[in-house]
């Protein structure tokens, strides 16, 4: 037990350090996490994912939920009008893309066609843990920021109704009901958006009482939790629930309801900086537990899994370097460009979803799953060192430069005139959030 806390204790230590190299280095603290994982894991194999029981898959949730509850208390109403356009392009041609890919390459490997469609889906989208985190570090404009954050929202909710549709069709031998698949599309959005938003005006109202309360400031996460397991409890997506409760909650100043008109007369009906920073911590923590995680969870057991996923990876980077010139938002500079380009990292949705085909009996299942986890390894670590050497030597990013040579605004680390305060904020929004 002594050493587990010592272990435990260092990790922490260690999850700073690298932090701080991140915005010093540009060294990813998301990769030597990961890296730290694997080496505890699969390769010393000092640690084991069954050792964590059912508390892994507990905990895997709660970070999602805290981390995009984060991430949308960072979204402005004005950047969400701006983005929303570029977001549903982006996300759509990201996630069909992303899946056509790895659904043809499954079938070269001579993979089954329905089981290829559900490995497609599942590594059709972006991992929120991975994006959120390196989005907000990184010197991006407001647009292309919320746009990436809502991307790895929204496209966690695709792979998982998509998968899901896919894996009832291949254990049922029922087909594709492409109707019903649309159908539970629309309702994981809409509805689940509708509990996220009117949780929050509810919690907007009640906040001046709560904090009159000792010991509260757990209370919002804990309300989180209950808003994000409700929705999941009635069929819904929990993460777009918690996303929308975070961007209303940030956002009350826009909701001018005559219900609300007699809690508003101090207009502190939004969480204060202390409670942002509490929730800012509370992520930093469960995020540092949950890469190590990911990393103790992937296998190196099948050889041909873990082929089949480095070739997935390359090609998933080459068709998002694609994508990132075609659907990036107008005001998307170079540097935003590449750094889309380079957000194809997957993470807890593809990994909770690669396990249940092999649960289910599936043929296939156990390949799925060796194919996924090799993705995620791959691709958090490719994503992870691309904008290494992008943020520390542009010149590795002439490529890059030459495919997105029609950008609309120069790229960060090109040399301009001294900043004025208006094309300084980025940098000075970047700098509160290190600090």
């Amino acid at each position: 037990m002594g050493e587990a806390l010592i272990f435990l204790g260092v990790l922490v230590f260690s999850a700073h350090l690298f932090s701080m190299m991140f915005s010093r280095k540009k060294i990813p603290d998301v990769l030597l996490l990961l890296l730290i994982g694997v080496l505890i894991g699969p390769v010393l194999g000092l640690v084991k994912p069954s050792d964590f029981g059912a508390i892994g898959s507990v905990f895997t949730s709660i970070t999602l939920v805290v981390i995009l509850f984060e991430g949308g208390t960072g979204i402005s109403i004005g950047d969400l009008k701006e983005s929303w356009s570029s977001t549903l392009k982006l996300s759509a041609s990201g996630f069909i893309g992303a899946a056509l890919i790895v659904t043809a390459i499954c079938m070269i490997f001579d993979m089954g066609f329905l089981d290829s469609l559900i490995l497609g889906a599942i590594l059709g989208g972006t991992s929120s843990a991975v994006v959120i985190p390196l989005a907000q570090n990184l010197k991006l404009s407001s647009q292309t920021k919320t746009t990436l954050i809502l991307e790895s929202a929204l496209t966690d909710v695709l792979c998982i109704v998509f998968a899901l549709a896919f894996i009832n069709a291949a254990t049922m031998g029922s087909g594709l009901n492409v109707g019903k698949i649309a159908g539970n599309v629309i309702s994981s959005f809409v509805l689940a958006g509708i509990i996220g938003f009117s949780s929050a005006m509810l919690w907007a109202s009640l906040l001046q009482k709560i904090r009159q309360l000792r010991n509260s400031m757990f209370l919002t996460p804990a309300y989180l939790f209950i808003i994000y397991g409700l929705a999941e409890v009635l069929g819904y997506s929990g993460a777009i629930a918690a996303l929308t409760f975070g961007i209303t909650i940030a956002n009350m100043e826009y909701f001018n309801f005559k219900f609300l008109e007699k809690y508003q007369k101090n207009k502190n009906l939004k969480l204060t900086n202390n409670e942002q920073a509490f929730v800012g911590e509370i992520s930093f923590v469960l995020k540092t537990f949950f890469f190590v995680y990911i990393g103790i969870s992937i296998p190196f057991s099948d050889p041909h899994s873990i082929m089949i996923g480095g070739i997935i990876t390359i090609a998933l980077l080459v068709g998002r370097i694609v994508i990132a010139k075609f659907f990036s938002p107008h005001s998307a500079n170079v540097f935003d460009k590449s750094t889309i380009a380079f957000m194809i990292p997957k993470g807890l949705a593809a990994a909770v979803l690669a396990s249940v085909p092999e649960q289910l009996g599936l043929a296939a299942g156990a390949q799925i799953k060796y194919t996924t986890f090799s993705v995620v390894l791959f691709s958090i670590t490719l994503c992870s060192v691309l904008i290494l050497l992008m943020e520390r030597f542009p010149k590795v990013n002439l490529l890059l430069r030459f495919i997105y040579k029609n950008n609309n605004a120069p790229a960060p680390e090109e040399k301009e005139p001294a900043p004025t305060p208006q094309n300084k904020e980025p940098e000075e929004q970047n700098q509160n959030l290190i600090d």
